[in-house]
């Protein structure tokens, strides 16, 4: 995949965001009439594109009807040894970021904290948290399997 597009509210903002993830801006552009950007990180890329009057987004972590896009996932097994401490970490560093820049940082929004799930044969730590527009993002570790 090349990128994964998310439409923001306000790009500025979003970039803060994802810069405190770890993510990188790469490239400014335009889309015709509005600012847009991507962004590397975390194994991946993000494109970020500015929307004017924008609608709130759908909550697709809490309507257990809703359709469509649910989350980007991102995989910290190479990252951090412990998914808990990876997110108490981040928490620290967002609430550093909202003293420091209360106008653009919000606080960090966790939708799910840490917890193990079983997928296959294997078991994974897992979080979600909500980015700058509401929209959920999966953080996900494999755990050493016992033998």
């Amino acid at each position: 995949m090349h990128h994964a597009s998310i439409r923001t509210a306000n790009i500025h903002s979003a970039i803060a965001f994802y810069e405190l993830l770890g993510f990188t801006v790469r490239e400014r552009f335009t889309t015709g009439y509005t600012l847009a950007c991507w962004m590397e990180g975390l194994g991946g890329r993000i494109e970020l594109i500015q929307i004017p009057e924008p609608k709130p987004a759908p909550d697709a972590f809490n309507d257990e009807h809703y359709v469509g896009y649910y989350h980007l996932s991102f995989d910290l097994t190479e990252e951090t040894e412990s998914l808990p401490h990876w997110l108490e970490n981040l928490k620290a560093k967002f609430a550093q970021a909202v003293e420091n820049n209360p106008e653009q940082i919000q606080p960090l929004k966790v939708l799910l904290p840490p917890t193990q799930q079983m997928i296959g044969v294997n078991v994974y730590e897992v979080t979600f948290l909500s980015d700058y527009d509401g929209l959920p993002l999966e953080f996900i570790r494999l755990l050493p399997s016992l033998k």
